[in-house]
């Protein structure tokens, strides 16, 4: 088993004590933004649509519902605030893949891979035509992803990539000792910022007639035979023709859709912004986002004023599928990705950290969206996004009106939404599965990418973990 470059190169413990030392516990998207508020839902009320979470995924099912029937009355019910959950937390990579990722789909759909490739080209082109259409503040950046390798097998692994760069090439666009090799997709992402685009989404949908509820946590659903469903808030209710769910990491108000996924935390650090000196130390003109090839594998990118968000490594899970506010501040694992973050820029030593944070991201089995109608098809639903989410929660939109229309589309006949996840056990068995599936990633990345028997046999069976 060898150590791997993070392990060989880690910077000294004072340069990380510094570097987190002046850290706020806050999301760095949502202290940048300051969004409107919108009331609580008191009383009862009817409607067209009624879509239950304030997220990506609910706000574009409830501006694309607006865009295709402006006289449709549309109600969107959201338990915190607009974009507070991962909508305002992740990293802000807007991806054309709608099923994390080619070799991932063509496993799953070798005979739509290609169609759904298009699909994904095509959505990506929308929310940029979308964000331009509507003057949206959105900060979108059409930049693309430099993979990067960061071990000697992971260069194979890329070689057959287009785009494909040695390590002086690479380097020469961003300059880190830990990249071997790389390879720049240039037009299959793009980078936003999170918070303003979950708050100019929402500002767009109020503009074309959505109402939004803020503050009010749906908490049943009736849908007697032959009625319209009532989706009922502490304070007030919503009789509605049709309901689509976008609750995405927390416990589904269907029952049968609660073992699909599990909450997975993920953590991401922000630094202050370089100085000049410091930009210039690392190059990144292209300001692509990057990503490294481990199985537990980091995520980084630029913001608009040059500061580094750095993310992603460590992922963990709690024993019986919670979230709670208490699961996101993990010192090991802040430190574990200031170490890391060091050791791929040793060269901006003295760099300090504004702002650590964390949040549970939706996984399912398949480690991309599922979806379905449930309650005579008058309830539609899109979960598991396991991480990217930022450009397919468009796609789901659409997917979601569609099924809530009862006519076949194309997207609908889709055997990727036909499809379900395979579902987790539930407790103990999840746990300890999560457990020794995340040793058997830590060891493959210490035995040159190599998988075990969990792996491969999770792999044959369509259980993930193959992205």
């Amino acid at each position: 088993m060898h150590t791997t470059v993070f392990e060989r190169r880690p910077p000294a413990a004072s340069v990380i004590d510094h570097a987190l030392g002046a850290t706020r516990h806050s999301v760095f998207w949502l202290d940048d933004i300051t969004p409107p508020s919108h009331p609580r839902l008191v009383g009862t009320h009817l409607a067209d649509l009624v879509v239950v979470g304030a997220g990506y995924a609910g706000l574009w099912t409830a501006l694309r519902a607006k865009e295709r029937d402006p006289g449709r009355r549309v109600i969107v019910v959201e338990a915190r605030t607009v974009g507070w959950a991962a909508s305002g937390r992740n990293g802000g990579f807007c991806e054309a893949s709608l099923t994390h990722g080619h070799d991932n789909g063509a496993t799953r759909w070798p005979d739509e891979i290609d169609r759904l490739d298009e699909l994904g080209r095509e959505n990506l082109d929308a929310i940029g035509e979308t964000v331009a259409r509507y003057g949206m503040d959105a900060e979108f950046e059409r930049t693309g992803t430099l993979s990067v390798a960061v071990e000697p097998h992971q260069i194979e692994w890329l070689a057959e990539e287009e785009g494909f760069l040695d390590a002086a090439a690479t380097r020469a666009l961003v300059d880190s000792p830990t990249y071997l090799a790389g390879a720049w997709e240039r037009d299959e992402t793009a980078l936003v910022h999170p918070g303003k685009l979950a708050a100019e989404l929402a500002r767009v949908a109020v503009e074309a007639g959505v109402e939004i509820f803020e503050h009010s946590r749906v908490v049943d659903i009736d849908s007697e035979a032959g009625a319209r469903p009532i989706v009922r808030t502490a304070d007030g209710a919503v009789r509605a023709a049709k309901v689509a769910l976008a609750t995405n990491v927390f416990p589904s108000l269907l029952t049968r859709t609660r073992l699909y996924t599990v909450p997975v935390y993920d953590y991401v650090l922000m630094t202050e912004p370089l100085t000049s000196e410091q930009k210039a130390a690392i190059g990144w003109e292209g300001r692509q986002g990057i990503a490294d090839l481990a199985n537990q594998f980091h995520y980084y990118r630029l913001t608009r004023d040059d500061r580094i968000l750095f993310g992603g490594y460590d992922a963990i899970y709690h024993y019986g599928r919670k979230v709670r506010p208490a699961y996101e501040e993990r010192a090991s694992s802040y430190r574990t990705l200031a170490s890391h973050f060091f050791t791929t820029f040793p060269q901006l030593e003295g760099l300090r950290f504004s702002h650590r944070w964390s949040g549970p991201i939706d996984t399912c089995s398949r480690f991309c969206a599922y979806y379905g109608v449930a309650r005579g098809g008058t309830v539609a639903y899109a979960a598991g996004f396991t991480g990217l989410g930022v450009g397919a929660t468009r796609f789901a939109a659409d997917v979601m009106l569609d099924l809530l229309g009862g006519t076949p589309t194309e997207r609908t006949e889709l055997k990727m939404v036909k499809d379900k996840p395979i579902p987790f056990p539930p407790e103990p068995v999840a746990a300890l599965g999560v457990t020794l599936t995340k040793w058997s990633l830590d060891r493959a990345d210490h035995n040159q990418g190599r998988r075990n028997l969990l792996l491969r046999t999770l792999n044959a069976v369509g259980m993930g973990f193959d992205s």
